[in-house]
């Protein structure tokens, strides 16, 4: 029997918005994080497309090499055509950035054309940004067959549902998220890549608060069998309310296994490598442990922001490698804790 990628999940959820929504507050986003097979470099690529602001949508494009060296690109820039064909508008571009929906849940494209600046990512955990960094010449094209149906955060555990019907579903609007293999090719300065790989996708549309968050651990990866993990968690709260805890194990055919983050890797400093972010889901069938390291660590630079309180979480954003029964692969994990909990970066890998 055929997988059914599209989890029960109506296409339409897939198509984003042409105009401007009423609400001002609401959201159209798309987001993709890529990890080639060699765990030579990792990407993040998104489009945050706000009501209030539509006719300026955020992009923003992290490529991470494992030696260091990260591209990091945040501009505003008018939306693209939707490519509204019959009430199927598959197209979320700006700028130099362009998604496609070529087949609900099953096809995407992302690609790019432009110049973006480079930095480190020892920069990066500093919370440096460089004066005037040189651009650089990017470009891809980039194919993403999905390989799991999406995970709907909230559908799986009633604890988790009811988590999220409060504040703690505001921190990350409706959305869902789904695993995909890559395919494609780079040109970053002089430099051609032809790039094999995996990855994970989120649609979000909706509103999105985050007055009050306070931390997250959020981990995923597909393996070359098929089987894949996925899970995200909040830190315990302040006020004795259960955080959100929800994930899922997949054994490459079938539904997605409910599962719950039982010893998480929260974040506790900003490396540039080789933090372990191991962890155990509890499932119905047991303990899954999964084995983890990152091979290149990014992050948001917060520093000195005029909008966000001096107090908000750290949000760091890497690539591991994880082990799983012996079989190996990469992927993503994005962490984020309160600076009272962030160790000083010292300059070196704790590997």
């Amino acid at each position: 029997m055929a997988l059914d990628l599209s989890g029960g999940l109506d296409e339409t959820s897939e198509f984003v918005l042409a105009g401007r929504p009423e609400d001002p507050e609401m959201r159209d986003a798309v987001n993709v994080w890529i990890e080639s097979a060699d765990a030579s470099l990792g990407m993040r690529i998104g489009i945050e497309a706000l009501a209030r602001d539509w006719d300026a949508h955020d992009i923003w494009l992290d490529i991470a090499f494992a030696d260091g060296r990260v591209i990091s690109f945040r501009e505003s820039h008018p939306p693209l055509p939707s490519g509204d064909d019959n009430g199927r508008s598959t197209i979320r571009g700006a700028g130099p950035l362009r998604f496609q929906c070529v087949e609900p849940f099953r096809c995407w494209t992302a690609s790019f054309r432009g110049s973006a600046p480079e930095t480190t990512a020892l920069h990066l955990a500093r919370g440096q940004l460089l004066n005037s960094p040189e651009p650089v010449a990017v470009e891809f094209d980039i194919e993403m067959t999905m390989a799991a149906p999406p995970w709907v955060p909230g559908s799986l555990l009633p604890q988790a549902k009811a988590a999220l019907a409060g504040q703690q579903g505001e921190f990350m609007s409706p959305r869902y998220e789904q695993l995909f293999r890559a395919r494609g090719a780079l040109r970053v300065g002089r430099r051609n890549i032809t790039l094999t790989g995996t990855g994970l996708r989120i649609r979000r549309q909706g509103v999105r608060r985050l007055a009050g968050f306070a931390g997250h651990c959020w981990q995923s990866a597909v393996f070359p069998s098929g089987k894949a993990f996925g899970f995200n968690t909040y830190p315990p709260r302040s006020d004795g309310e259960p955080s959100y805890n929800e994930g899922y194990i997949f054994d490459g055919s079938g539904e997605l296994k409910v599962a719950r983050a039982d010893v998480v890797p929260w974040l506790d400093r900003l490396q540039t490598s080789g933090d372990n972010v191991s962890f155990v889901l509890e499932t119905a069938q047991g303990a899954v442990s999964v084995e983890g390291v990152t091979f290149i660590n990014t992050r948001s630079v917060n520093k000195g922001s005029a909008v966000l309180p001096a107090d908000f979480p750290i949000v760091q954003q890497a690539h591991a490698r994880y082990r799983w029964d012996g079989e190996e692969a990469c992927g993503m994990v994005e962490r984020s804790s309160t600076p009272d909990k962030i160790i000083p970066n010292t300059g070196k890998s704790n590997s």
